[in-house]
């Protein structure tokens, strides 16, 4: 089977690429490297290689915006694609509250494009890079697939309207197989070190920036809010190793191969862990070279959110394995061979 990533050498979509080339699938890859780097398709035919022959014939990137129609039909035409999963997207909560119409534009209109196309070419297996964010501030913990939904900032919301637009693509055509995929928190590496998380300027998310703190790129760390009504007053997330979040695209793409229809799962540990939980885990793994300040809250976070991941085990049988300690271990390996 051959599998179409969107934003296929972004973080995410990078570690899921090298599970699906792992697992014997073709991969074709759609990044406009907005948030990537084309050097990122070698370090992943590198760390596949051990284990699998990788060319042209079985991995391919094109280079483009998934919102360029002639490029997508381009795509499919020079392309037999079985499934399609869609990580592309403008992805930072503080920045969406700050830049509402480009998040509507870029994460809306290429979702549209990319069904459309998948559409016309008789495509019908579809894998989205959904968020917790469209639960917004939940009553209660953890947080069940069935809980309802309202997202409270900009990015939250694309996301939502998205998963309605599937639903409602889903009720005109139940030919296709649709599993929306609710990502908690992935931080972490490959265990090589060649793939991480390395997004272009200021990270937007946590674990980038203590990272870059941590190795001396940055000064210090911003906290933003310390008044949350948790343990420690920081913000309380399910972070999750992006190798198990991309095992569990794997275990997605299996289910849309027995003709699921439309299903919803969260990909979480089940855990909450705060962000001085973080900071403290990563400093016993970097010797303790993370300094940080407490910053005003940003528009938009919420105190609290963690998963409940009992049905994509149920049903996936996925499940996440990796601990907190690994998810900072990785990581800081990657930042520091970044460096070298």
């Amino acid at each position: 089977m051959s599998i179409l990533l969107t934003g296929g050498l972004g973080y995410i979509g990078s570690h899921t690429a090298v599970e699906l080339l792992s697992a014997g699938y073709d991969v074709v890859v759609v990044d406009n490297l907005s948030n990537s780097d084309l050097s990122v398709k070698d370090r992943i035919a590198q760390i596949v290689s051990s284990t699998r022959k990788i060319g042209e014939d079985n991995f391919k990137v094109y280079v483009g915006d998934v919102r360029d129609e002639n490029l997508l039909n381009k795509v499919f035409s020079q392309n037999k694609i079985d499934a399609v999963v869609h990580f592309a997207g403008l992805k930072a909560v503080g920045e969406s509250t700050k830049k509402p119409i480009e998040y509507y534009d870029n994460n809306l209109i290429s979702t549209l494009k990319l069904l459309e196309v998948m559409r016309k070419f008789n495509v019908k297996n579809f894998v989205f890079s959904s968020s917790a964010t469209v639960y917004g501030q939940a009553k209660s913990m953890p947080i069940y697939e069935d809980f309802p939904v309202g997202a409270t900032n900009p990015y939250g919301r694309t996301k939502l309207f998205i998963e309605e637009i599937l639903k409602d693509l889903y009720a005109a055509d139940n030919s296709f197989n649709i599993a929306i995929l609710r990502y908690f928190n992935p931080i972490g590496a490959h265990d090589s070190g060649l793939i991480g998380e390395d997004p272009n300027g200021i990270p937007n998310n946590l674990f980038p920036y203590i990272s870059r703190v941590a190795t001396g790129k940055l000064d210090c760390l911003s906290i933003f809010g310390n008044d949350y009504n948790t343990p420690d007053g920081t913000g309380v997330r399910d972070y999750i190793h992006v190798v198990d979040l991309a095992k569990g695209h794997l275990c997605a793409i299996k289910k849309l191969e027995q003709n699921c229809g439309l299903q919803i799962y969260n990909l979480g540990t089940g855990k909450g862990y705060s962000v001085l939980d973080i900071v403290n885990a990563y400093n016993k793994v970097c010797g303790g070279k993370v300094k940080y300040k407490f910053a005003p809250r940003r528009p938009g976070d919420i105190d609290i959110c963690y998963a409940s991941p009992e049905k994509a085990e149920k049903e996936l049988g996925w499940h996440a394995e990796r601990d907190l300690e690994n998810m900072c271990k990785t990581g800081y390996n990657f930042e520091c061979k970044k460096q070298k």
